[in-house]
Protein backbone atom coordinates (compact mmCIF):
# COMPACT_ATOMS: atom_id res chain seq x y z
CA UNK A 1 0.00 0.00 0.00
CA UNK A 2 1.20 3.91 -1.14
CA UNK A 3 0.58 6.70 0.52
CA UNK A 4 0.07 9.73 -1.70
CA UNK A 5 1.14 13.52 -0.27
CA UNK A 6 -1.19 16.51 -1.56
CA UNK A 7 -0.79 19.88 -1.12
CA UNK A 8 -3.69 22.48 0.19
CA UNK A 9 -5.35 24.02 -2.73
CA UNK A 10 -5.56 27.67 -2.23
CA UNK A 11 -9.57 28.91 -2.14
CA UNK A 12 -10.78 31.12 -5.12
CA UNK A 13 -11.45 34.61 -4.30
CA UNK A 14 -15.64 35.33 -3.87
CA UNK A 15 -17.23 37.22 -6.38
CA UNK A 16 -18.11 40.24 -4.88
CA UNK A 17 -21.51 40.75 -4.10
CA UNK A 18 -24.19 42.19 -6.08
CA UNK A 19 -25.73 46.02 -4.52
CA UNK A 20 -28.66 44.93 -3.35
CA UNK A 21 -31.83 46.97 -2.58
CA UNK A 22 -32.50 48.83 0.01
CA UNK A 23 -35.56 46.42 1.49
CA UNK A 24 -33.26 43.52 0.93
CA UNK A 25 -30.59 45.04 2.96
CA UNK A 26 -32.91 46.20 5.92
CA UNK A 27 -34.21 42.36 6.01
CA UNK A 28 -30.51 41.19 5.71
CA UNK A 29 -30.21 43.52 8.92
CA UNK A 30 -33.04 42.24 10.91
CA UNK A 31 -31.77 38.31 10.65
CA UNK A 32 -28.12 38.99 11.04
CA UNK A 33 -26.63 37.15 14.26
CA UNK A 34 -24.51 40.55 14.92
CA UNK A 35 -28.27 42.28 15.79
CA UNK A 36 -29.16 39.46 17.51
CA UNK A 37 -26.33 39.45 19.41
CA UNK A 38 -26.36 43.31 20.07
CA UNK A 39 -30.33 43.11 21.23
CA UNK A 40 -29.51 40.11 23.47
CA UNK A 41 -26.82 42.18 25.53
CA UNK A 42 -29.19 45.22 25.65
CA UNK A 43 -32.18 43.42 27.08
CA UNK A 44 -29.54 41.51 29.23
CA UNK A 45 -28.83 45.20 30.82
CA UNK A 46 -32.18 45.92 31.18
CA UNK A 47 -33.04 42.72 33.31
CA UNK A 48 -29.59 44.07 35.51
CA UNK A 49 -30.85 47.52 35.75
CA UNK A 50 -34.33 45.35 37.52
CA UNK A 51 -32.22 43.61 39.74
CA UNK A 52 -30.27 46.34 40.65
CA UNK A 53 -32.76 48.97 41.51
CA UNK A 54 -35.72 47.33 43.30
CA UNK A 55 -38.83 47.06 41.65
CA UNK A 56 -41.84 48.69 42.83
CA UNK A 57 -44.15 44.81 43.40
CA UNK A 58 -40.86 43.53 45.98
CA UNK A 59 -41.33 44.19 49.45
CA UNK A 60 -39.73 46.95 51.17
CA UNK A 61 -39.91 48.64 48.22
CA UNK A 62 -41.66 51.93 50.00
CA UNK A 63 -38.40 51.89 52.59
CA UNK A 64 -35.85 52.08 49.32
CA UNK A 65 -37.70 54.48 47.49
CA UNK A 66 -37.90 56.68 50.70
CA UNK A 67 -33.92 56.33 50.88
CA UNK A 68 -33.71 57.59 47.32
CA UNK A 69 -32.62 61.60 46.41
CA UNK A 70 -35.05 63.44 44.56
CA UNK A 71 -32.90 63.40 41.62
CA UNK A 72 -32.62 59.36 41.61
CA UNK A 73 -36.80 59.09 41.99
CA UNK A 74 -37.57 61.81 38.96
CA UNK A 75 -35.10 59.94 36.98
CA UNK A 76 -35.93 56.66 37.63
CA UNK A 77 -39.51 56.90 37.04
CA UNK A 78 -39.27 58.91 34.40
CA UNK A 79 -36.92 55.51 32.80
CA UNK A 80 -39.46 53.38 34.04
CA UNK A 81 -36.72 51.53 35.97
CA UNK A 82 -39.06 51.13 39.39
CA UNK A 83 -41.56 48.94 36.73
CA UNK A 84 -38.51 48.00 34.32
CA UNK A 85 -40.26 44.64 32.61
CA UNK A 86 -43.58 46.92 31.95
CA UNK A 87 -41.55 49.47 30.60
CA UNK A 88 -42.01 50.17 27.02
CA UNK A 89 -38.47 49.72 25.42
CA UNK A 90 -38.05 46.30 27.32
CA UNK A 91 -40.90 45.09 25.42
CA UNK A 92 -39.93 46.61 22.52
CA UNK A 93 -36.07 44.87 22.97
CA UNK A 94 -38.45 41.79 23.50
CA UNK A 95 -40.26 42.14 20.38
CA UNK A 96 -37.16 43.14 18.18
CA UNK A 97 -35.17 39.94 19.48
CA UNK A 98 -37.98 37.58 19.16
CA UNK A 99 -38.84 39.09 15.41
CA UNK A 100 -34.78 38.47 14.81
CA UNK A 101 -34.54 34.97 16.15
CA UNK A 102 -37.61 33.94 13.78
CA UNK A 103 -36.41 36.06 10.61
CA UNK A 104 -32.77 34.37 11.01
CA UNK A 105 -34.37 30.87 11.03
CA UNK A 106 -36.56 31.78 8.28
CA UNK A 107 -33.39 32.39 6.52
CA UNK A 108 -30.91 29.87 7.42
CA UNK A 109 -33.70 27.27 7.39
CA UNK A 110 -33.91 25.38 4.01
CA UNK A 111 -30.19 25.47 3.38
CA UNK A 112 -29.70 23.54 6.68
CA UNK A 113 -32.95 21.48 5.67
CA UNK A 114 -31.61 20.54 2.57
CA UNK A 115 -27.71 19.99 3.81
CA UNK A 116 -29.21 17.36 6.88
CA UNK A 117 -31.81 15.54 4.88
CA UNK A 118 -30.12 15.68 1.39
CA UNK A 119 -26.71 15.01 1.93
CA UNK A 120 -24.47 14.92 -1.07
CA UNK A 121 -23.34 11.50 -1.56
CA UNK A 122 -20.30 13.31 -4.16
CA UNK A 123 -18.00 15.86 -3.45
CA UNK A 124 -15.43 18.06 -5.39
CA UNK A 125 -11.58 15.48 -4.62
CA UNK A 126 -9.61 18.70 -4.44
CA UNK A 127 -11.78 19.59 -1.48
CA UNK A 128 -11.99 16.79 0.12
CA UNK A 129 -7.91 16.36 0.46
CA UNK A 130 -8.28 20.01 2.12
CA UNK A 131 -10.07 18.96 4.67
CA UNK A 132 -8.53 18.57 8.27
CA UNK A 133 -9.62 14.85 8.74
CA UNK A 134 -8.08 13.27 5.45
CA UNK A 135 -5.90 10.72 3.69
CA UNK A 136 -4.90 9.10 0.77
CA UNK A 137 -3.43 5.39 -0.18
CA UNK A 138 -3.32 3.00 -2.99
CA UNK A 139 -5.52 -0.09 -3.10
CA UNK A 140 -5.00 -2.66 -5.44
CA UNK A 141 -7.68 -4.64 -6.49
CA UNK A 142 -11.17 -4.63 -8.30
CA UNK A 143 -13.06 -1.57 -7.69
CA UNK A 144 -16.50 -3.57 -7.22
CA UNK A 145 -14.79 -5.56 -4.43
CA UNK A 146 -12.70 -2.48 -3.23
CA UNK A 147 -16.04 -0.76 -2.89
CA UNK A 148 -17.97 -3.52 -1.06
CA UNK A 149 -14.64 -3.55 1.44
CA UNK A 150 -15.12 0.23 2.31
CA UNK A 151 -18.83 -0.09 3.06
CA UNK A 152 -17.75 -2.91 5.34
CA UNK A 153 -15.29 -0.75 7.09
CA UNK A 154 -17.87 1.99 7.54
CA UNK A 155 -19.92 -0.07 9.40
CA UNK A 156 -17.55 -2.01 11.39
CA UNK A 157 -16.09 1.64 13.03
CA UNK A 158 -19.32 2.71 13.99
CA UNK A 159 -20.95 4.33 10.88
CA UNK A 160 -24.60 3.27 9.96
CA UNK A 161 -25.76 5.30 7.26
CA UNK A 162 -24.04 4.52 3.95
CA UNK A 163 -24.38 5.21 0.08
CA UNK A 164 -22.76 5.43 -2.91
CA UNK A 165 -22.42 7.39 -5.85
CA UNK A 166 -20.91 7.93 -9.63
CA UNK A 167 -19.54 11.46 -10.38
CA UNK A 168 -16.61 11.96 -13.53
CA UNK A 169 -15.56 8.30 -13.30
CA UNK A 170 -15.35 8.30 -9.73
CA UNK A 171 -16.94 6.10 -7.04
CA UNK A 172 -17.28 7.84 -3.65
CA UNK A 173 -18.67 5.96 -0.54
CA UNK A 174 -20.77 8.57 1.82
CA UNK A 175 -21.86 7.55 5.32
CA UNK A 176 -23.07 10.15 8.26
CA UNK A 177 -24.17 10.07 11.58
CA UNK A 178 -26.42 12.88 13.94
CA UNK A 179 -27.88 14.66 10.86
CA UNK A 180 -30.53 15.85 12.96
CA UNK A 181 -27.93 17.95 14.97
CA UNK A 182 -27.97 20.44 12.05
CA UNK A 183 -31.68 21.70 12.96
CA UNK A 184 -30.66 21.74 16.98
CA UNK A 185 -30.33 25.18 16.70
CA UNK A 186 -33.40 25.87 15.71
CA UNK A 187 -35.36 23.73 18.39
CA UNK A 188 -33.18 26.33 20.92
CA UNK A 189 -34.27 29.03 18.66
CA UNK A 190 -38.02 27.78 19.50
CA UNK A 191 -37.29 27.29 23.09
CA UNK A 192 -35.82 31.01 23.47
CA UNK A 193 -39.28 32.19 21.94
CA UNK A 194 -40.95 30.41 24.28
CA UNK A 195 -39.48 31.70 26.88
CA UNK A 196 -40.09 34.94 25.87
CA UNK A 197 -43.63 34.44 25.21
CA UNK A 198 -43.96 33.24 28.99
CA UNK A 199 -42.49 36.38 30.14
CA UNK A 200 -44.76 38.32 27.84
CA UNK A 201 -48.19 36.97 28.89
CA UNK A 202 -46.06 37.60 32.87
CA UNK A 203 -45.43 41.32 32.44
CA UNK A 204 -48.70 42.04 30.53
CA UNK A 205 -51.68 40.01 31.99
CA UNK A 206 -49.59 39.26 35.61
CA UNK A 207 -49.70 40.74 38.92
CA UNK A 208 -48.14 40.82 42.27
CA UNK A 209 -49.86 42.29 45.30
CA UNK A 210 -49.62 41.79 49.19
CA UNK A 211 -52.43 39.93 51.36
CA UNK A 212 -52.19 40.43 55.23
CA UNK A 213 -54.04 37.78 57.33
CA UNK A 214 -54.75 37.18 60.79
CA UNK A 215 -56.77 34.58 62.28
CA UNK A 216 -60.66 34.78 61.76
CA UNK A 217 -59.67 36.96 59.28
CA UNK A 218 -60.90 36.80 55.64
CA UNK A 219 -59.73 38.82 52.39
CA UNK A 220 -61.31 38.51 48.61
CA UNK A 221 -58.53 41.45 47.63
CA UNK A 222 -54.52 42.17 46.88
CA UNK A 223 -52.88 45.78 47.20
CA UNK A 224 -50.33 46.69 45.08
CA UNK A 225 -47.53 49.63 44.51
CA UNK A 226 -48.42 51.66 41.53
CA UNK A 227 -45.51 54.35 40.56
CA UNK A 228 -46.69 57.33 38.57
CA UNK A 229 -43.30 60.06 38.21
CA UNK A 230 -42.91 60.88 41.69
CA UNK A 231 -45.89 59.22 43.22
CA UNK A 232 -46.91 56.26 45.01
CA UNK A 233 -50.06 54.93 45.66
CA UNK A 234 -51.59 51.49 46.13
CA UNK A 235 -54.10 49.61 44.26
CA UNK A 236 -56.54 47.18 45.32
CA UNK A 237 -57.46 44.04 43.20
CA UNK A 238 -60.38 41.63 43.55
CA UNK A 239 -59.69 38.19 42.77
CA UNK A 240 -61.84 35.21 42.08
CA UNK A 241 -62.24 33.90 45.22
CA UNK A 242 -62.21 34.36 48.92
CA UNK A 243 -59.48 33.74 51.92
CA UNK A 244 -59.62 32.97 55.22
CA UNK A 245 -56.98 32.77 57.49
CA UNK A 246 -57.73 29.98 60.35
CA UNK A 247 -54.30 29.76 62.19
CA UNK A 248 -50.41 31.24 61.88
CA UNK A 249 -47.68 29.73 63.33
CA UNK A 250 -43.71 30.93 63.18
CA UNK A 251 -41.57 27.96 64.06
CA UNK A 252 -38.29 29.65 65.85
CA UNK A 253 -34.67 28.54 66.17
CA UNK A 254 -34.85 29.61 69.81
CA UNK A 255 -37.24 29.81 71.57
CA UNK A 256 -36.25 32.25 73.80
CA UNK A 257 -35.63 34.60 71.13
CA UNK A 258 -37.54 36.90 69.37
CA UNK A 259 -39.98 36.97 66.10
CA UNK A 260 -37.22 38.41 63.88
CA UNK A 261 -36.37 36.51 60.27
CA UNK A 262 -32.66 35.67 61.55
CA UNK A 263 -34.33 33.55 64.20
CA UNK A 264 -37.08 31.65 62.37
CA UNK A 265 -37.00 28.89 60.53
CA UNK A 266 -40.02 28.76 58.95
CA UNK A 267 -43.11 30.85 58.28
CA UNK A 268 -47.27 28.53 58.11
CA UNK A 269 -50.45 30.23 57.40
CA UNK A 270 -53.29 27.53 57.26
CA UNK A 271 -56.29 29.20 55.09
CA UNK A 272 -59.15 28.52 53.75
CA UNK A 273 -60.39 29.31 49.90
CA UNK A 274 -63.66 29.63 48.79
CA UNK A 275 -65.58 29.87 45.75
CA UNK A 276 -68.42 28.64 43.30
CA UNK A 277 -66.85 25.34 43.41
CA UNK A 278 -66.29 24.77 46.86
CA UNK A 279 -63.79 25.30 49.39
CA UNK A 280 -60.17 23.91 49.86
CA UNK A 281 -58.08 23.93 53.06
CA UNK A 282 -54.16 24.80 51.78
CA UNK A 283 -51.00 26.20 53.82
CA UNK A 284 -48.74 28.58 52.61
CA UNK A 285 -45.15 27.65 54.15
CA UNK A 286 -42.16 28.97 53.72
CA UNK A 287 -40.53 26.63 51.11
CA UNK A 288 -43.88 25.85 50.00
CA UNK A 289 -46.18 28.20 47.78
CA UNK A 290 -49.64 27.31 47.20
CA UNK A 291 -51.04 27.19 44.03
CA UNK A 292 -54.66 28.06 42.93
CA UNK A 293 -56.25 28.60 40.19
CA UNK A 294 -53.30 30.79 38.47
CA UNK A 295 -52.61 32.34 41.80
CA UNK A 296 -49.32 31.54 43.61
CA UNK A 297 -49.30 32.17 47.06
CA UNK A 298 -45.82 32.77 48.85
CA UNK A 299 -45.17 34.26 52.58
CA UNK A 300 -43.63 37.82 52.15
CA UNK A 301 -43.29 39.22 55.56
CA UNK A 302 -44.65 39.72 58.96
CA UNK A 303 -46.19 42.42 61.02
CA UNK A 304 -43.60 42.45 64.61
CA UNK A 305 -46.35 42.39 67.21
CA UNK A 306 -45.86 39.99 69.55
CA UNK A 307 -48.81 37.77 70.13
CA UNK A 308 -48.95 33.94 71.25
CA UNK A 309 -50.82 30.55 69.15
CA UNK A 310 -51.21 29.10 72.37
CA UNK A 311 -50.39 29.66 76.36
CA UNK A 312 -50.25 27.43 79.31
CA UNK A 313 -51.65 28.55 83.11
CA UNK A 314 -51.22 27.51 86.39
CA UNK A 315 -54.32 27.96 88.07
CA UNK A 316 -54.16 28.16 91.83
CA UNK A 317 -57.51 27.81 93.63
CA UNK A 318 -58.80 29.15 96.78
CA UNK A 319 -57.64 25.69 98.44
CA UNK A 320 -54.28 26.40 97.21
CA UNK A 321 -54.75 23.71 95.07
CA UNK A 322 -52.82 23.87 91.30
CA UNK A 323 -53.92 22.71 87.80
CA UNK A 324 -51.88 23.71 84.67
CA UNK A 325 -54.13 23.60 81.32
CA UNK A 326 -53.22 24.64 77.45
CA UNK A 327 -55.54 27.19 75.58
CA UNK A 328 -54.88 27.87 71.86
CA UNK A 329 -55.55 30.91 70.55
CA UNK A 330 -59.29 31.82 70.96
CA UNK A 331 -60.12 28.87 72.63
CA UNK A 332 -61.32 27.73 76.05
CA UNK A 333 -61.48 25.09 78.48
CA UNK A 334 -64.26 23.93 81.10
CA UNK A 335 -62.72 23.43 84.77
CA UNK A 336 -64.09 20.75 87.05
CA UNK A 337 -66.23 23.12 88.88
CA UNK A 338 -68.04 24.52 85.79
CA UNK A 339 -66.44 27.50 85.43
CA UNK A 340 -65.21 28.62 81.64
CA UNK A 341 -61.44 30.04 81.15
CA UNK A 342 -61.23 31.49 77.77
CA UNK A 343 -58.25 32.66 76.13
CA UNK A 344 -59.21 36.39 74.85
CA UNK A 345 -56.04 38.09 73.96
CA UNK A 346 -52.09 38.57 74.39
CA UNK A 347 -50.21 41.06 74.48
CA UNK A 348 -46.00 41.18 74.36
CA UNK A 349 -45.50 44.12 75.80
CA UNK A 350 -48.44 44.65 78.51
CA UNK A 351 -49.47 47.66 79.46
CA UNK A 352 -53.16 48.86 81.41
CA UNK A 353 -55.15 51.09 78.60
CA UNK A 354 -55.29 50.58 74.96
CA UNK A 355 -52.37 48.89 73.28
CA UNK A 356 -50.12 50.41 70.88
CA UNK A 357 -51.26 48.35 68.00
CA UNK A 358 -48.03 49.77 66.05
CA UNK A 359 -45.55 48.90 68.79
CA UNK A 360 -42.76 46.63 68.14
CA UNK A 361 -43.06 44.28 70.70
CA UNK A 362 -41.93 41.35 68.97
CA UNK A 363 -38.89 40.73 71.65
CA UNK A 364 -42.10 39.95 74.03
CA UNK A 365 -40.74 42.31 77.23
CA UNK A 366 -43.34 42.29 79.00
CA UNK A 367 -45.67 39.22 78.13
CA UNK A 368 -49.35 39.25 79.33
CA UNK A 369 -52.53 36.77 78.65
CA UNK A 370 -55.90 38.52 78.98
CA UNK A 371 -58.62 36.18 79.73
CA UNK A 372 -62.32 35.68 80.40
CA UNK A 373 -63.57 33.68 83.12
CA UNK A 374 -66.99 32.67 83.59
CA UNK A 375 -67.94 31.14 86.61
CA UNK A 376 -71.07 28.83 86.29
CA UNK A 377 -74.33 31.25 86.57
CA UNK A 378 -72.29 34.37 86.80
CA UNK A 379 -71.45 37.21 84.10
CA UNK A 380 -67.59 37.16 82.34
CA UNK A 381 -64.56 38.36 84.01
CA UNK A 382 -61.74 39.80 82.79
CA UNK A 383 -58.55 37.94 84.23
CA UNK A 384 -54.99 38.47 83.55
CA UNK A 385 -52.12 35.61 83.56
CA UNK A 386 -48.42 37.02 84.05
CA UNK A 387 -44.46 34.90 84.18
CA UNK A 388 -43.73 34.14 87.34
CA UNK A 389 -40.81 37.30 87.07
CA UNK A 390 -43.86 39.93 86.56
CA UNK A 391 -44.69 40.95 90.24
CA UNK A 392 -45.04 44.64 90.37
CA UNK A 393 -48.42 44.88 88.35
CA UNK A 394 -51.20 44.87 90.85
CA UNK A 395 -53.51 43.12 89.01
CA UNK A 396 -50.75 40.29 88.50
CA UNK A 397 -51.90 38.29 91.60
CA UNK A 398 -55.32 39.31 91.76
CA UNK A 399 -57.95 36.16 92.49
CA UNK A 400 -61.09 36.35 89.68
CA UNK A 401 -63.72 33.66 90.15
CA UNK A 402 -62.03 31.96 92.71
CA UNK A 403 -58.29 31.43 91.32
CA UNK A 404 -55.44 33.12 90.31
CA UNK A 405 -53.55 32.81 86.81
CA UNK A 406 -50.03 32.59 86.01
CA UNK A 407 -48.26 32.42 82.46
CA UNK A 408 -45.75 29.12 82.30
CA UNK A 409 -45.44 28.99 78.91
CA UNK A 410 -46.77 30.39 75.35
CA UNK A 411 -45.86 29.60 71.54
CA UNK A 412 -44.93 33.00 69.88
CA UNK A 413 -46.39 34.44 67.29
CA UNK A 414 -46.66 37.33 65.17
CA UNK A 415 -50.18 39.29 64.60
CA UNK A 416 -50.05 39.14 61.16
CA UNK A 417 -48.59 36.92 58.12
CA UNK A 418 -48.27 38.90 55.08
CA UNK A 419 -48.85 37.05 51.87
CA UNK A 420 -47.66 37.80 48.43
CA UNK A 421 -50.06 36.69 45.80
CA UNK A 422 -49.11 36.24 42.43
CA UNK A 423 -50.98 35.76 38.87
CA UNK A 424 -48.39 34.43 36.41
CA UNK A 425 -50.03 33.23 33.62
CA UNK A 426 -46.93 32.63 31.90
CA UNK A 427 -45.25 30.36 34.44
CA UNK A 428 -46.28 27.19 33.05
CA UNK A 429 -44.67 28.55 29.55
CA UNK A 430 -41.10 29.66 30.89
CA UNK A 431 -41.14 26.09 32.26
CA UNK A 432 -41.88 24.50 29.50
CA UNK A 433 -39.17 26.52 27.23
CA UNK A 434 -36.52 26.30 29.80
CA UNK A 435 -36.86 22.46 30.02
CA UNK A 436 -36.66 22.25 25.83
CA UNK A 437 -33.94 24.90 26.20
CA UNK A 438 -31.82 22.71 28.28
CA UNK A 439 -32.62 19.39 26.38
CA UNK A 440 -31.91 21.23 23.24
CA UNK A 441 -28.61 22.65 24.03
CA UNK A 442 -27.56 19.13 25.59
CA UNK A 443 -28.85 17.84 22.45
CA UNK A 444 -26.75 20.16 20.26
CA UNK A 445 -23.40 20.70 22.28
CA UNK A 446 -23.32 16.79 23.04
CA UNK A 447 -23.32 15.54 19.69
CA UNK A 448 -22.69 16.48 16.25
CA UNK A 449 -23.22 15.70 12.73
CA UNK A 450 -20.31 13.74 11.25
CA UNK A 451 -19.77 12.81 7.25
CA UNK A 452 -17.53 11.32 5.71
CA UNK A 453 -16.65 10.32 2.17
CA UNK A 454 -14.08 7.84 -0.06
CA UNK A 455 -13.32 8.86 -3.11
CA UNK A 456 -11.86 6.09 -5.62
CA UNK A 457 -10.11 6.91 -8.78
CA UNK A 458 -8.42 4.19 -11.15
CA UNK A 459 -5.12 4.88 -11.66
CA UNK A 460 -3.80 2.20 -13.48
CA UNK A 461 -5.26 -0.82 -14.36
CA UNK A 462 -5.91 -2.85 -11.14
CA UNK A 463 -4.72 0.44 -9.22
CA UNK A 464 -6.80 3.18 -7.15
CA UNK A 465 -6.20 6.20 -5.16
CA UNK A 466 -8.41 6.10 -2.55
CA UNK A 467 -8.75 9.46 -0.55
CA UNK A 468 -11.00 9.64 2.56
CA UNK A 469 -11.95 12.89 4.21
CA UNK A 470 -14.08 13.95 6.71
CA UNK A 471 -16.21 16.79 8.84
CA UNK A 472 -18.32 17.19 11.83
CA UNK A 473 -19.75 20.40 12.76
CA UNK A 474 -18.74 20.08 16.31
CA UNK A 475 -16.68 18.19 19.10
CA UNK A 476 -13.99 17.67 16.37
CA UNK A 477 -11.40 15.40 18.72
CA UNK A 478 -14.26 12.94 19.39
CA UNK A 479 -14.61 12.59 15.42
CA UNK A 480 -10.81 12.67 15.06
CA UNK A 481 -10.69 9.27 16.93
CA UNK A 482 -13.28 7.93 14.73
CA UNK A 483 -11.92 9.14 11.64
CA UNK A 484 -8.51 7.20 12.41
CA UNK A 485 -10.16 4.61 13.16
CA UNK A 486 -11.99 4.52 10.22
CA UNK A 487 -8.35 4.85 8.19
CA UNK A 488 -6.98 2.15 9.88
CA UNK A 489 -9.91 -0.08 9.25
CA UNK A 490 -9.33 0.47 5.78
CA UNK A 491 -6.05 0.18 5.77
CA UNK A 492 -6.07 -3.11 7.28
CA UNK A 493 -8.31 -4.14 4.52
CA UNK A 494 -6.06 -2.78 1.95
CA UNK A 495 -3.68 -5.07 2.86
CA UNK A 496 -5.37 -8.18 2.85
CA UNK A 497 -7.29 -7.44 -0.44
CA UNK A 498 -6.15 -10.31 -2.19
Amino acid sequence: MEEIRTEAVVSLPRKKRRRESLPTRFLDLLCSVRLGIILLILLGAACLAGMLIMQQNVDGFERYYAELTPAQRLVYGNLGLFDIYHAWYFNALLAALSLNIILASLDRFPKTWRKAMNPKLTVPLRWLRTLDASHSFIWEGEKKEITQRIVRSYQKSGWRKTATGEKNGRTFVFAESGAWNRLGAYAVHIALLTIFLGGFLTAQFGHTGQMPLAPGQNSHQISELDFELDQMKQVNKILPFEVYCTDIQQKLIKKEGPLSAGNTIDWLTAIRIKDETGTREAVVSMNRPFDYRGYRFFQASFVSVGRARNITLRLKNEDGQTQDLTIGRDGSTVLADGTTVRFADFRGNFRTGAENTGEDTASYPNPGAILQVIPPGKEPQTAYAFPASVKDIPIAGKAVGGYTFQLIDFEKVSDQHILSVQRDPGSNVVYVGFALLFLTLVAVFFFSHRRVWSAIEEISPGRFAVTVGGEANRNQTAFAEKFELLVRNLQEDAKTQV
